[in-house]
């Protein structure tokens, strides 16, 4: 079955399958073509959503009593960088009872606490995992067996996971077997922000005292030559998820915060707006001019920051004025926004920097 396409404003995107639906239904195809004694060409499964679905199998084979079946990844129009991968399952059939279910080549091995995995196991998520072991019952239930040990590998998933954020989470040696309903739906927002919410929960428990959040990757950048001392882990993009970011370090007790942003999300956090998507927020110029006039701006300043096109029109304009603070007062109101948005007892820092990394403003002035 293909991914369907939606209607609207999204006319077009295909939705894809996750790579925990794709080995589950390489695991149900080895274990039909072992008690079956067939070759298969696609297999039907059942996804966690319990939306059915067939996948064409690229491999079905059978060797000394195993059988390998592998399924390639479509992600539909989900800018994944597992798109197109080889979901391979290795099954051995038992008489005893039990699924094991084992990682091999290109599937991460989890070594940091925090992510609901067996520390020196693989980075198999547990709905996958249920997925897997639910659709080989369903082939052994007419058979003699009861059990399985299934190795599932990613070809190339070592490489593939260089564009996530494997390494920092303490998942070596490829990519994760994730997903939680078994579709991939394009540019998923819901996934971003459930990433966010792990990064976090892995920092608080290997210890972390001290996160930055970030809103991209070259504000990471800037923000990891800001605080060199921080551990790699310490940082994390929330992208324009910054609400979520500093709800969910209060909720696990992070005593201190930094965010670190440019001026055009850090302008938006200031006006408390906690989710800054360009579709679902816009620099408030109103606002902007309301923080100048209380820096003492010209009437003149004032009236052409209301006509601001961008928020780094905005700073150009000041700067060209002679007029500082501004930054530092942005600063100032994301931290206050943020402090309430979290609920109190989160100590938080701001750092606003330009697109060269240099640092602009900061709250409290002792910040960095």
């Amino acid at each position: 079955m293909d991914g369907t396409k939606e209607t609207g404003r999204k006319k077009g995107l295909r939705t894809g399958y996750t790579t925990g639906a794709c080995a589950a239904a390489a695991a149900k195809a080895a274990a039909r073509s072992l008690v079956q004694n067939v070759p298969l060409s696609a297999i039907e499964t059942t996804l966690p959503n319990r939306t059915r679905a067939t996948f064409a199998l690229k491999r079905c084979e059978r060797v000394d009593g195993l059988a390998i079946c592998s399924v390639i990844k479509d992600a539909g129009d989900d800018p994944d960088c597992t798109n197109g991968a080889e979901l391979i399952a290795e099954i051995e059939l038992r008489v005893e009872p039990g699924i094991e279910i084992r990682g091999g080549l290109g599937v991460a091995t989890v070594t940091k606490a925090g992510l609901g995995l067996e520390v020196g196991g693989p980075a198999i998520n547990p709905v996958p995992r249920r997925n897997i072991t639910e659709m080989i019952q369903e082939e052994l239930a007419a058979s003699p067996y009861h059990g399985a040990v299934v190795t599932i590998t990613v070809p190339g998933g070592e490489e593939m996971a260089k564009k996530t954020t494997n390494v920092r989470l303490g998942l070596i040696g490829g990519i994760s077997i994730l997903g939680t309903t078994g579709i991939v739906r394009p540019y998923s927002t819901a996934a971003f922000r459930a990433s966010v919410i792990q990064e976090i929960e892995v920092a608080a428990a290997n210890g972390l005292c001290e996160l930055v959040l970030t809103t991209g990757g070259k504000s990471e950048h800037y923000a990891m030559a800001l605080y060199p001392h921080l551990p790699e882990q310490a940082f994390i993009q929330v992208g324009d998820f910054i609400g979520v970011g500093v709800k969910h370090c209060a909720r696990r007790s992070i005593p201190r915060v930094i965010i670190v942003g440019m001026m055009g999300k850090l302008s938006k956090m200031a006006a408390g707006k906690m989710q800054t998507h360009a579709a679902g927020s816009e620099v408030d110029m109103e606002f902007l001019s309301s923080l100048v006039a209380e820096l003492g701006a010209p009437l003149e300043l004032i009236a052409a920051i209301r006509q601001a096109n961008t928020a780094r029109h905005v700073l150009e304009l000041c700067r060209a004025a002679g007029l500082v603070g501004i930054t530092s007062s942005i600063c100032q109101k994301v931290a206050e926004h943020c402090t309430r948005h979290a609920g109190g007892g989160l100590s938080i820092d701001v750092c606003l920097v330009d697109f060269n990394g240099t640092l602009l403003g900061c709250f409290p002035k002792a910040a960095v």
